[in-house]
């Protein structure tokens, strides 16, 4: 089932895409040994999920500055008014997962810097002023990059055949070849976020970080990460039928299991933000972490439980 509403707070092609992506950090140079290593989040807080932010430099920063990125500042005050506008229902759990806010917040004005560098280098100038309208300009320019070929469509028709009821390939071609192309150029789109941090260096405030990372550690999904077993969470929601078949197996499992791994069950539906922290789009969705904290697998479905247990054994559960 692909999720909308309250779940996908932040959806990139329409400006404001969050999902769970991991930033490289900045490119270094060699330097003396007096001066010090730049500390990178993601070996300073490890197993927290703060996507592209994950590659960010750790820095002191002036007194209500929470990031910044080339010609890019992002103030304190700017967190709290996004917060404050955003939907009631969500509001206590964006404060919580602040770092997610503050992607919001930078990633459009991020892509603005590089699109208008791109702009410069191919010697043209980008008069508009509305980042928005800059972004949606430019989409047009990647789709031709992300052609579906026709094996692509007829293997997709193929695999969902049920799906389409007694429509002929022929007759579903266009709408298959449009998602198809849709979920290419979102995979270019979640590349481009992801290392963003190899192109530009990005500074995030440590008294801020080390505040945040408390707030967001403060969760069932981290908890299982940080207790040294290797964990399986499933993101689902009930009355999601998949979801629903999914349910018996994930009791069984937490019960053959434990002491030995973390099954962990998220229902999406009761904790929305935390679900788009993990970059959750589709559900059920199952992700394995190694005995450390480590992703090393997700899948989107059902799982079957001789699946699931042959990935729990592939990293390390006895």
């Amino acid at each position: 089932m692909r999720l909308s509403g309250i779940l996908l707070i932040v959806c990139f092609l329409t400006l404001i895409l969050i999902v769970p992506l991991q930033g490289a950090g900045p490119n270094s140079t060699l330097k003396p040994s007096s001066t010090p290593k730049s500390v990178i989040v993601k070996d300073k807080y490890p197993n927290i999920e703060m996507g592209f932010l994950n590659g960010a430099v750790v820095s002191d920063q002036p007194e209500g500055v929470l990031l910044k990125a080339g010609s890019l500042v992002v103030y304190n005050k700017d967190l709290d008014r996004t917060i404050a506008e955003a939907d009631e229902k969500v509001r206590s759990g964006l404060k919580k997962y602040a770092s997610l806010v503050l992607e919001q917040i930078s990633i459009p004005k991020l892509l603005v810097i590089e699109i208008k560098q791109e702009a410069a280098k191919n010697g043209r100038e980008i008069t508009e002023t509305d980042d928005d309208k800059i972004i949606q300009d430019y989409l047009p320019t990647l789709i031709e990059k992300v052609k579906v070929s026709d094996a692509e469509i007829l293997e997709f028709y193929n695999t969902n055949k049920d799906s389409f009821g007694d429509a002929t390939l022929a007759q579903i071609k266009p709408q298959i070849q449009q998602y198809l192309t849709q979920q290419n150029l979102q995979k270019l789109i979640n590349e481009r976020i992801r290392t963003i941090g190899d192109r530009m260096k990005i500074e995030i405030s440590a008294s801020w970080l080390k505040a945040q990372a408390a707030l967001e550690r403060d969760n069932p999904v981290n908890k299982a990460r940080d207790n040294g077993k290797p964990t399986m969470v499933d993101f689902g929601s009930k009355g999601c039928v998949p979801c629903d078949m999914l349910a018996p197996i994930l009791e069984t499992l937490q019960e053959k299991y434990n002491g030995k791994a973390n099954i962990v069950v998220v229902l999406v539906g009761e904790e929305p933000v935390l679900a788009s922290r993990y970059g959750v789009e589709v559900i059920p969705l199952q992700i394995f972490y190694d005995k450390t904290g480590k992703e090393v697998f997700r899948h989107e479905g059902f799982y079957s439980q001789k699946e699931i247990e042959q990935k729990l054994s592939e990293v390390g559960v006895n």
